[in-house]
C-alpha cells in the first residue's frame, strides 16, 4: 500500500512538504518555509535561529504532527531544489528525524550556508545526489534524480521506485529548452517512465492557470537587455533586485553590468549565501568579477564609497524584490543604509511579485516611497521558473501517470489542473486528487 501525506504546499504556495509512506517507510520529500508568513513572523527571508514550535504556529513551516507517530520510519528527506519554500524549514524540522538529507551538491551547499551562518546544528548527516542518479534508500525503495530546468540550479524531479509502482514529485519545474546555466530537461528519462507505471505523480500547478508554454529564461535575458543596455542611464544609479538563488538571472544581469562598463557590487545576505553555494560547486565564479558585501556593517561601508565615488560608477544588485522591511533595498530607501535616491535613477525589478496579500501590500509600500524620490522604476523584467497549462499538459502525455495530484498552489491553481486533466481523459476524485494539507491518499 502507497499512502501520501499532504502536509504542506497544498493549501498555499510554498510550506512544501510530502510524505510518501511504503509499507512500513517513509521518504519526506521538500521541507520549506511559508515565506509570506515567514516574513511576517521575522520581517526577512534569511533563514534564522527560532523555536519551531512558533513558527509552526505562525504558519511558516509545516505542522509535520502528523508523522510524529511514524517518524522512526523516515528513511531520507529529500528536498528537490535549493530555494527556501523547499529547504527552509530543515533546520528546524530534519532533527526529528534521524535520517539523512539526500540532495543535489548546489542544494547541499545552500543548506550548509544557512546553518553554518545561522549557527544552526544540524544532526541529520547531508548525502549527494547527482542528477540524473539512482539510489538505493532501503531493499524496497529507490530513489531516482530526473534533471529539471527551474530558476535555480540542480533542480530535480524525484522518482520513488516502489515494489508498487513509481511515484514522480515534480515541485518546481519548467520545460526551458534554452536555459542559460546548465542543460535542458532530461526528456528522454521522463518518457522512459511513461513506458512503467507510474501510479502517481504530484505535479507544481502555480502557473497551471495560464494557458500557455512558460517562456524561456533567454527571453528574460533579452528583457534585461532592452531594460540595461538599450536604456540610456548615463550619470544615474542603476540598482536591480531580483531572486537571490536565481544564478542564471545574475549571470545575465553581470554580463550587462560589465557591458556598461560598471563595477558590479552584490549587497546582501541571502545573495552571498547562494553566490557562495554556486561559486563551491564550480557553477559560477562571480567573485572574479564582482564584490559581495554581505553583513549590515560591511553594506554601510560600501554605500558610503559609492556615494563618495560616483553612484554612476556602479551596478548595484541587491535583496528586497518582494519589499521585505530588512533587505537591503528597503533599508536603502528608508534611510537605514547611506544612500541618497535621486530623480532618475533606475531600480530594476527583475522578479513578479508572489501574489499573496503580504507580498502584495509590502510591495506597494516599497514603490510608494520609490515613486516620491522620483526614481525610473522597470518592473517584471522576468520570467517565471514555473510550468504553465501547456508544458504540465506535455508532462503528463511524457509520464503518463495512473494518479494525479496537484501541489504548491491554493484552490483555484487546483481546480485548474483538475480541468486539464479532465480535457486529458482523467476523473476527478478516482484519478485526479485534490488534497488538502493534514490529509492521507491511499493509492
Amino acid at each position: 500500500m502507497v499512502e501520501i501525506y499532504a502536509i504542506g504546499g497544498y493549501n498555499e504556495v510554498g510550506k512544501n512538504m510530502t510524505a510518501i509512506r511504503v509499507d512500513n517507510e517513509i521518504i519526506i520529500l521538500d521541507m520549506g518555509l511559508h515565506l509570506p508568513n515567514y516574513i511576517n513572523f521575522t520581517k526577512d527571508e534569511d533563514v534564522f535561529a527560532a523555536d519551531p514550535a512558533d513558527l509552526i504556529e505562525a504558519k511558516a513551516i509545516p505542522d509535520d504532527s502528523v508523522l510524529h507517530q511514524w517518524k522512526d520510519q523516515v528513511k531520507a528527506i529529500i528536498p528537490t531544489h535549493a530555494h527556501l519554500d523547499h529547504v527552509g524549514a530543515i533546520p528546524y524540522l530534519a532533527k526529528n528525524y534521524d535520517c539523512p538529507v539526500i540532495c543535489t551538491p548546489f542544494t547541499a551547499e545552500v543548506i550548509k550556508a544557512i546553518t553554518r551562518d545561522e549557527k544552526i546544528k544540524l544532526k541529520n548527516q547531508i548525502k549527494i545526489l547527482n542528477s540524473n542518479s539512482i539510489i538505493s534508500i532501503t531493499k524496497n525503495i529507490k530513489i531516482e534524480f530526473i534533471y529539471a530546468t527551474h530558476s535555480t540550479p540542480q533542480t530535480v524531479m524525484v522518482a520513488i521506485h516502489t515494489k508498487e509502482g513509481i511515484i514522480l514529485y515534480c515541485n518546481d519545474f519548467k520545460f526551458d529548452n534554452f536555459p542559460t546555466i546548465g542543460s535542458k530537461p532530461n526528456y528522454k528519462r521522463l518518457k522512459e517512465l511513461g513506458k512503467q507505471n507510474v501510479i502517481a505523480m504530484i505535479v507544481d500547478s502555480l502557473y497551471c492557470t495560464e494557458k500557455r508554454k512558460m517562456p524561456g529564461e533567454n527571453i528574460a535575458r533579452e528583457m534585461l537587455k532592452d531594460v540595461m543596455i538599450e536604456t540610456d542611464s548615463e550619470g544615474k544609479a542603476v540598482i536591480i533586485t531580483t531572486f537571490s538563488s536565481h544564478l542564471a538571472r545574475l549571470k545575465s544581469i553581470m554580463e550587462y553590468g560589465k557591458k556598461m562598463n560598471r563595477k558590479i557590487v552584490f549587497l546582501g545576505r541571502s545573495l552571498s549565501k547562494y553566490i557562495q553555494a554556486g561559486e563551491s560547486v564550480g557553477l559560477i565564479d562571480f567573485s572574479k568579477d564582482a564584490e559581495i558585501v554581505k553583513f549590515g556593517g560591511e553594506i554601510k561601508r560600501k554605500l558610503k564609497k559609492i556615494e563618495k565615488d560616483g553612484v554612476e560608477k556602479y551596478l548595484l544588485i541587491i535583496t528586497g524584490h518582494q519589499g521585505e522591511p530588512k533587505a537591503t533595498l528597503s533599508k536603502m530607501v528608508d534611510g537605514e543604509l547611506p544612500f541618497k535616491f535621486k530623480k532618475g535613477d533606475h531600480v530594476i525589478f527583475s522578479c513578479n511579485v508572489i501574489p499573496t496579500p503580504t507580498n502584495i501590500e509590502l510591495r506597494k509600500i516599497l514603490e510608494g516611497k520609490l515613486q516620491k524620490f522620483g526614481v525610473r522604476m522597470f518592473k517584471g523584467v522576468h520570467v517565471s521558473g514555473h510550468a504553465a497549462k501547456e508544458d504540465i499538459r506535455d508532462l503528463i502525455e511524457f509520464v503518463k501517470p495512473k494518479h494525479i495530484i496537484p501541489g504548491h498552489c491554493e484552490k483555484e491553481e487546483s481546480e485548474a489542473l483538475l480541468f486539464l486533466t479532465e480535457e486529458m481523459g482523467y476523473k476527478k476524485d478516482k484519478d485526479v486528487h485534490l488534497i488538502k494539507n493534514g490529509k492521507i491518499l491511499n493509492i
